[in-house]
């Protein structure tokens, strides 16, 4: 489906090389500050041609709110945003029109439906991510208002990965490299590798981090909505992602459980708390008020610029290579992708939380 969320819920529609691309937001609560800068700064973030590591496909991806905000403020109707797309180059793709290219939809979609949007692979393009990158703004501004933080950074690239955790970085250094990497040594680093992977016409992989802070205990579902659950089908839904871990991770399966429970403590200001974080803040699906912190796995972009054999719509062998702009790494702008995914699930937990309490 094109849904996402239960009370916060987002649509999105529109092609990589159509007229553009949108998405409505329904059940945002009047009375949200929102603005159209709000918006664009996130988007910002995302959209192509930002360095010399991104592909240079120019789009401004300019936001256009056609609905739901009224004089600075959301009115509690449907906000429809929409983005138009202006730098196609739907020539790059006529090679591929019969071509199934290797670790691609176009397969998949051609069992699925029969047809496919071969231009930059229609919907299943990552510039759709745009749209929801536009809706976690939205819900970016919600979370706000609750004290609510959410900060997602480069944490590896291919085998360079930063050295120590999250509490050891300065998270406020994310957006001081193109990278978005905060340990600026291991940055330098990334993009060294960057550079070299996309002179050899080829892409790596890696993982991003994401920190969220000032998350009340108590959100999240008892059994099937589980809070890590909801995170974890929001990142695997976003394209190249291949892997999801919150708290401890797979390295957790590593200690005992006399080393691996994180044990409860009153603090100085009676606020309940845990002497380690294991649990990435969540336990039994539910946040218990310490930091949420998870890692998503990206694979390398499949569009190389290097012959590949594959086969056409009718079966046939074939040599294909990769044209057009596309990025040798997609860690960089993925994560205000990370970002605004995770905002989304906030809140929409958020207001699933007010809507269980009596009173």
């Amino acid at each position: 489906m094109n849904t996402f969320g239960t009370l916060f819920r987002i649509t999105t529609f529109g092609e990589s090389h159509g007229p553009g691309i949108g998405v409505v937001v329904d059940g945002c609560p009047a009375g949200l500050a929102v603005s159209e800068s709000d918006i664009q700064a996130a988007l910002d973030r995302r959209r192509p041609g930002q360095s010399d590591l991104t592909t240079p496909r120019k789009e401004a991806d300019q936001v256009e709110i056609q609905s739901g905000i009224f004089q600075g403020q959301t009115t509690g109707t449907p906000i429809s945003l929409y983005i138009r797309n202006q730098d196609q180059a739907s020539h790059d793709y006529s090679h591929i029109e019969h071509a199934y290219r290797p670790s691609h939809a176009d397969y998949t979609y051609d069992q699925k439906y029969g047809r496919r949007d071969y231009r930059g692979g229609g919907r299943s393009s990552a510039r759709e991510t745009a749209a929801r990158v536009a809706a976690g703004a939205i819900a970016q501004q919600l979370l706000t208002q609750h004290g609510i933080r959410v900060q997602s950074y480069v944490s590896q690239v291919g085998a360079v990965a930063v050295p120590v955790g999250y509490e050891q970085l300065n998270l406020n250094l994310i957006d001081s490299n193109p990278v978005r990497c905060p340990h600026l040594e291991t940055a330098e680093r990334m993009a060294d590798l960057i550079r070299q992977t996309r002179d050899r016409h080829d892409t790596v992989g890696g993982l991003v981090t994401g920190v969220v802070t000032g998350v009340p205990a108590g959100l999240g579902e008892p059994v099937f909505d589980k809070l890590h659950a909801e995170l974890g089908r929001a990142m695997l839904g976003i394209n190249a992602v291949k892997g999801f871990e919150y708290g401890s991770g797979f390295a957790g399966t590593l200690l005992f459980g006399s080393e691996h429970n994180d044990q409860f403590y009153t603090d100085e200001n009676g606020q309940v708390r845990t002497r380690t974080n294991h649990s990435g803040g969540i336990q039994g699906g539910i946040s218990n008020g310490q930091d949420i912190y998870f890692r998503v796995a990206f694979k390398p972009v499949a569009t190389i610029l290097q012959p590949q054999a594959t086969i056409n719509d009718q079966g046939e062998e074939i040599t294909l290579a990769g044209r057009g702009r596309h990025d040798p790494c997609v860690l960089p702008r993925a994560v205000p992708i990370v970002d605004a995914m995770a905002h989304l699930v906030l809140a929409d937990m958020l207001l699933r939380a007010r809507a269980n309490k009596v009173g």
